[in-house]
C-alpha cells in the first residue's frame, strides 16, 4: 500500500512538472532560461478518475513511456538539406539502409539490396509494409523523387557520383557515374520523403516513415515527437519525446538538478564536480576528436578561393609539427583538459573499420628534440623558446571562443610543449573564419561514420576552399593516389586497406607518423546527466557533436521497471 501511494505521488509530481509553463519559457527573446519549479508541499489531493480509468500503477507506467530531453530542437526538418548521420533525420525519416550499433550497414526501408560486379548499379528492393506517418504507403517513386530532388540541393551528404534513379517494378535502381565505395554510407543518411507532400512548407511540416512523427514545434523553444503508429519496425517503448531548447551547460545542469529533464548534455568539468540525486552520468565513447591543424606551406605562398593569403612559416616545418606530436603525453591532455573523460587521439577516425592502428605513436620527447635540432631549431638565448634564423618557434593557437573543452585541451597542450621542447603555442579564443584558418594553427574537431571525411581533409583537390576541409593546404601525390583508389573502390570492404595506407603505408601517410598535417590530441567522451531507470540502449560510437548521436536510437530507449 505504501509503495502504491509513493508511485501515485510520483506520477502526480511528474505530471505537474511536465505541465509547467517552463517548457514554453525556455527560449524567450533573451535566450534560453530556466526557472525553478514551485515547491510541492503537503499530501497531494486525491485523484479523480472515470469509472474505467487505470489505477495508480497504470498511471505511473504511462508516465514511463515519455522522456524529456535537454537538447535544442532543429530549425529545419527537411532531410534533403540535412546530414542524416548526426541529426534528427533518423528519428522522423527512414533510409534505404542504416547503421547498427556496431557500425555495420543493415537493411531499413530496403529489405535487401545488391551491387553489380562493376559497382555502378545499386538495386534496392523495398519492403512492402512501409508507410509514412500519414498512413500512405512508401512507394518506389518516393525514393526516386527523394534522390532526384536531393541532387539539386546543397547538402552535406555526398551523392555526386549518382547518375540516374529509375524504377523496376518494386525495385529502385541507382546507376553511378563511377564507382564510389562510400556511396552506401551516404544512402544510410538520406531520409525518404513523400513526393505528393514535399514542397515549400515541408521543412516545418515533415512527413516521414521513421519511428517518430513531429506533433508540436514551438520555434526556439521545444519540439514534441510521438511514436509513428504506422512505423514498420519494432514498436518504440518511448511513445512521446519532448526536446527542450537548452543552449548552455549551466542551463542544462539546472534543468537536471530540478528534475525538469530526464537526460541532458553536460561537460567534463561539470561531470567531474557534480552529483545529482536520482541521476547517473552516462559516458559514451566517440570519434569526436580534437586536433591542431597547422598550415604546411610557407606564408603567402598561395591564396584561397576567396583571395586570402595561405600558409605559415612555423607550421610549414614538418619536423616542428612532428616534434609537437611526439612530445605530447595525450593521456595527460585527457586528464587535464577533459577531467579524464576521453581517450588519446591519433587520427580523425580512431577505432573505425577504416582506421590504421599503426597511426598510434608513443610520446618520445628525446625524438622530438632530435627532430627540432635536425631542422635547425635551438634555444640560443636561453629564454626557453627555440629559434631558427632569428625566428622564434612561437605561434598562435586559436580555438573557437566559448568552447571551454577546446580551450582546456589547448592550454594543457601548450604547457607541455613549451616545457618539454621549447616551442610556444599562444592560445587564444576567437571567431575563427576562413581568412584565419588558412594561415594560422587552429584546434578543430572532426569525427564521422564515413571515411570520406579523410578524403576531403587531405586530398589536394580540397586545398584553398572555404569548407573547413584541408585548411592546412596539404598535398601529396602518393596519398592522393591512395585516397582516389579508396574512394573509387567497388565496395567499402575493398576500400578499407587503401584508406589505411593513406594514413600510413610504412613510408608516408597523413598520420603523425608520416606527413603530420594534423596533430591529433584527444577523443572526448560525450557526457550526459541521465535519470535513474532510463535505458538508452546500445549506442553506435558517437560522431562529432554530442546532441543528435545520442538520440539516433531513441526507438530502442525504455524505462526500466
Amino acid at each position: 500500500m505504501k509503495l502504491r501511494k509513493m508511485k501515485k505521488a510520483l506520477a502526480l509530481a511528474l505530471a505537474i512538472l511536465l505541465a509547467l509553463p517552463l517548457l514554453a519559457s525556455c527560449a524567450s527573446k533573451g535566450g534560453a532560461q530556466t526557472t525553478e519549479p514551485p515547491e510541492i508541499t503537503g499530501n497531494p489531493p486525491p485523484a479523480t478518475r472515470e469509472p474505467n480509468s487505470p489505477n495508480a500503477d497504470d498511471e505511473a507506467a504511462a508516465v514511463k513511456t515519455e522522456v524529456t530531453i535537454g537538447i535544442s530542437p532543429p530549425s529545419n526538418f527537411d532531410p534533403l538539406v540535412a546530414a542524416g548521420h548526426g541529426t534528427y533525420v533518423k528519428l522522423i525519416y527512414s533510409s534505404l539502409v542504416e547503421f547498427d550499433s556496431d557500425v555495420n550497414i543493415v537493411p531499413d526501408l530496403a529489405e535487401s539490396y545488391s551491387i553489380s560486379d562493376d559497382a555502378l548499379t545499386y538495386t534496392f528492393k523495398l519492403r512492402p509494409d512501409a508507410k509514412f506517418s500519414d498512413g500512405e504507403p512508401v512507394k518506389p517513386s518516393d525514393v526516386a523523387f527523394t534522390y532526384n530532388t536531393m541532387q539539386t540541393k546543397a547538402t552535406q551528404i555526398d551523392i555526386t557520383a549518382l547518375d540516374t534513379v529509375t524504377l523496376d517494378n518494386d525495385n529502385v535502381v541507382m546507376k553511378l557515374k563511377e564507382p564510389q565505395s562510400t556511396f552506401i554510407l551516404s544512402v544510410a543518411g538520406i531520409g525518404i520523403v513523400p513526393e505528393r507532400s514535399y514542397g515549400d512548407d515541408f521543412q516545418m511540416n515533415p512527413i516521414g516513415s521513421g519511428p517518430y512523427k513531429l506533433v508540436q514545434y514551438d520555434v526556439d523553444q521545444q519540439m514534441i515527437l510521438e511514436a509513428n503508429e504506422y512505423y514498420y519496425g519494432k514498436e518504440p517503448k518511448i511513445k512521446r519525446a519532448v526536446f527542450i531548447k537548452m543552449s548552455d551547460d549551466d542551463t542544462r545542469l539546472m534543468a537536471a538538478k530540478s528534475g525538469q529533464v530526464d537526460i541532458t548534455i553536460t561537460s567534463s568539468a561539470l561531470a567531474e564536480a557534480t552529483t545529482i540525486d536520482g541521476y547517473n552520468l552516462l559516458v559514451e565513447k566517440t570519434v569526436d576528436n580534437m586536433g591542431i591543424v597547422m598550415p604546411v606551406i610557407p606564408a603567402n605562398s598561395a591564396t584561397s578561393v576567396n583571395g586570402n593569403p595561405m600558409g605559415n612559416d612555423i607550421g610549414c616545418d614538418q619536423n616542428l609539427r612532428k616534434a609537437i606530436a611526439y612530445a605530447l603525453d595525450r593521456q595527460q591532455l585527457v586528464n587535464e583538459g577533459l577531467n579524464g573523460y576521453g581517450t588519446p587521439a591519433y587520427s580523425e577516425n580512431d577505432g573505425m573499420p577504416w582506421w590504421n592502428p599503426e597511426s598510434v605513436i608513443d610520446a618520445d620527447v628525446d625524438y622530438a628534440i632530435q627532430l627540432l635540432e635536425e631542422a635547425g631549431w635551438f634555444d640560443t638565448d636561453g629564454d626557453g623558446i627555440r629559434e631558427k634564423d632569428g625566428v622564434k618557434a612561437s605561434v598562435p593557437l586559436y580555438y573557437f571562443a566559448g568552447d571551454t573543452a577546446r580551450q582546456a585541451v589547448s592550454m594543457s597542450a601548450a604547457k607541455q610543449i613549451k616545457e618539454k621542447i621549447g616551442v610556444e603555442l599562444l592560445v587564444e579564443g576567437t571567431n575563427v573564419t576562413e581568412e584565419l584558418f588558412v594561415r594560422e594553427p587552429i584546434i578543430l574537431a572532426w569525427g564521422s561514420a564515413n571515411p570520406s571525411t579523410s578524403y576531403y581533409l587531405y586530398h589536394s583537390s580540397s586545398v584553398g576552399k572555404d569548407d573547413w576541409y584541408n585548411p592546412e593546404s596539404f598535398s601529396n601525390a602518393t596519398i592522393d593516389q591512395y585516397l582516389d583508389a579508396a574512394h573509387s573502390a567497388r565496395s567499402l570492404e575493398e576500400s578499407l586497406e587503401l584508406w589505411k595506407k593513406a594514413q600510413w603505408d610504412g613510408t608516408t601517410g597523413t598520420s603523425m607518423r608520416g606527413e603530420c598535417p594534423y596533430i591529433f590530441l584527444v577523443n572526448k567522451d560525450h557526457l550526459y546527466f541521465r535519470r535513474d531507470g532510463l535505458n538508452t540502449g546500445d549506442q553506435m560510437i558517437h560522431a562529432h557533436g554530442d546532441a543528435w548521436p545520442l538520440v539516433m536510437n531513441l526507438r530502442d530507449w525504455y524505462w526500466e521497471s
